[in-house]
C-alpha cells in the first residue's frame, strides 16, 4: 500500500522555504570556504577553539555542582550541630559535593572525637582548602593559555599571508592586486578567528574567577562556622580544647 503524502507547499510558502535552504547551504559554503582560505593556521586555530570549549563546558558544570548547595549546607549544619546532632550533620556534608562540605565535614569528624587541638584543626582546615581550591581552579590554565595564545597564532597566519603576497609580487614582477589578493585575505582571516577564539574564552576565564573568588568566600563562612561551634562546645563543656605542644 503507498502512503498518501500532503501536498507539496507552493506558493509564498515554498519560496520562503527554498530561500532558507538556500541560504544554509550559502552559510555553510561560505564557513568551509573561509576555513581554506584560511590556510594551515586554521586547523590550529580550530584546535584551540575545540579545546577552550571542552574546558569551558566541564569548568561551567564543575562550578555548578560545587555552588549548588552551598547556602544549604550551611543553614544545615547550623541548625544539626546546635541539636547536638553531630553525626547527622557529618552525614549531610558527605553526601553533599563541594569544597564547603568538606571543609565542614574536616572540622566535624575532629568535633565528633570530643577533644580538639586547635592548632591541628586549623592545619587539617588549611590543607582541605588548599586541596579544594587547587581542584577548583583547575582547567583555567589551559583557558588562560588558549586566550592568549588565540591571537598569537592569527598575527603569526597574518605574517604568513603578508609574506605570501610579497612573494606573489616578487614572483610577477609588477603590483596585480588579484596576486597579493590571497595572501591579504589569509591574512584577515587567521587575525580575525585567533581573535574570535580569544575574546569569548577570555570572557569565560574570567567569569570563572569571579565564580572561584565566590567558593573561597563561601569556604571562609564554613571555617568560620567550624571555629564558632568549637568555641560554643567548649564553653559548654561539650569538649575540650587543647594547644599542641
Amino acid at each position: 500500500m503507498y502512503r498518501c503524502r500532503g501536498p507539496h507547499p507552493t506558493g509564498p510558502v515554498a519560496a520562503t522555504l527554498e530561500l532558507k535552504e538556500r541560504g544554509l547551504d550559502e552559510f555553510e559554503y561560505s564557513l568551509l570556504t573561509l576555513f581554506a582560505d584560511g590556510g594551515q593556521m586554521m586547523y590550529a586555530l580550530v584546535l584551540c577553539s575545540l579545546i577552550a570549549l571542552g574546558v569551558i563546558i566541564a569548568k561551567a558544570w564543575t562550578l555548578w555542582i560545587a555552588h549548588r548547595d552551598t547556602d544549604t549546607i550551611l543553614n544545615d549544619v547550623r541548625e544539626l550541630t546546635s541539636d547536638g546532632r553531630v553525626d547527622e550533620a557529618i552525614q549531610r556534608c558527605i553526601e553533599t559535593p563541594g569544597p564547603t562540605a568538606a571543609i565542614l565535614l574536616v572540622g566535624l569528624r575532629r568535633i565528633r572525637e570530643g577533644k580538639v587541638k586547635e592548632s591541628e584543626l586549623q592545619l587539617a582546615i588549611d590543607t582541605t582548602g588548599t586541596i579544594e581550591l587547587g581542584f577548583l581552579e583547575r582547567g583555567l590554565v589551559i583557558l588562560a593559555t588558549v586566550a592568549n595564545v588565540a591571537p598569537l597564532m592569527g598575527f603569526l597566519g597574518t605574517v604568513a599571508g603578508m609574506i605570501m603576497a610579497f612573494a606573489s609580487i616578487e614572483t610577477a614582477g609588477t603590483v596585480d592586486p588579484t596576486l597579493v589578493a590571497g595572501g591579504i585575505k589569509v591574512a584577515l582571516l587567521t587575525t580575525a578567528t585567533g581573535l574570535l577564539i580569544a575574546i569569548p574564552t577570555n570572557i569565560g576565564y574570567n567569569f570563572f574567577v569571579t565564580r572561584i573568588d565566590k567558593l573561597i568566600v563561601d569556604m571562609e563562612q564554613g571555617t568560620q562556622q567550624i571555629l564558632n561551634l568549637v568555641w560554643d562546645l567548649d564553653k559548654a563543656g561539650r569538649i575540650s580544647t587543647a594547644q599542641r605542644n
